[in-house]
């Protein structure tokens, strides 16, 4: 049975999911803003995250709260990481794979998860020491001993292109070993992914911490591992981030660490 935090949690994503859903055949008509250089936000992102904002503040009134859209809000041990519509470059141009993240961290420490894909209705939770579900089915990473045959997913992101010449090194590093790679613009639904096994692994440069705070526990929960470049687990400060099972994270920071430059390598 779901912790009450995950219950509010998913009740929270899929208000929010409503809303992404309704805005969907008025894409055009939207109004999108260009925070930084290639990086957007559109009014349903600040729309959804007022939702989830509200369904949380109702529920845990005394709980901090980090938005994408919002930023930090309150402060304590209990914060709430909030990606109201991660994947908005696919939304905005009617790719159909997007979805809301939501973490609650305790002390800094990945505690409940939830990732909501709204236009395939499935809801992946987890909590701390209880495992991790898809749509209340029991999920595991896959059982892949190492990059051979595996289905990597990975992220070129619009804040880090100046790595992009050691990312497209990592990348060869990988495809040298690997079936293949996927890059499909979510990285919340990429770590789900990972988690319930559809993908072998995971890793990106520059990941903020509401793309991350959710899906890492997701794949914690399922039986696998995240971690810095380095190899270091926990949530990176820099936001380079590995993921997957324990085979296959392991291998992946064996590659991507021989091509990382010593900055990707930081904590």
């Amino acid at each position: 049975m779901p912790r009450p935090a995950v219950t509010i949690a998913a009740r929270a994503a899929r208000a929010a999911g409503n809303i992404i859903l309704r805005y969907m055949n008025r894409i055009d008509g939207l109004n999108v803003v260009e925070k930084q250089q290639m990086d957007f936000v559109s009014e349903v992102d600040k729309l959804a995250e007022a939702e989830i904002i509200k369904e949380l503040r109702r529920a845990y009134p005394d709980h901090a709260i980090l938005g994408e859209e919002s930023g930090a809000i309150g402060k304590g041990p209990m914060q709430w990481v909030i990606d109201p519509l991660d994947g908005t470059h696919n939304y905005l141009r009617g790719i159909p794979h997007f979805c809301v993240s939501i973490g609650l961290l305790e002390k800094g420490v990945p505690t409940y998860a939830v990732v909501y894909d709204p236009l395939r209705d499935e809801l992946y939770t987890a909590s701390k020491g209880d495992g991790a579900f898809l749509n209340d089915r029991r999920i595991r990473v896959s059982k892949r001993d190492d990059l051979g045959g595996a289905m990597i997913a990975t992220g070129f992101p619009y804040r880090q292109r100046a790595h992009l010449g050691p990312q497209l090194d990592m990348t060869r590093a990988i495809l040298g070993q690997a079936e293949d790679i996927r890059r499909s613009g979510s990285a919340a639904l990429d770590l789900a992914y990972t988690a319930a096994g559809r993908y072998d692994g995971y890793f990106e440069i520059g990941l903020k911490p509401w793309d991350m705070a959710a899906g890492v526990l997701l794949v914690r929960e399922a039986g696998g591992r995240y971690c810095d470049f380095a190899g270091r687990d926990g949530i990176p400060e820099s936001g380079n981030l590995i993921a997957g099972n324990l085979h296959v994270a392991k291998a992946m920071v064996d590659a991507i660490g021989a091509q990382a430059t010593p900055t990707l390598l930081k904590a």
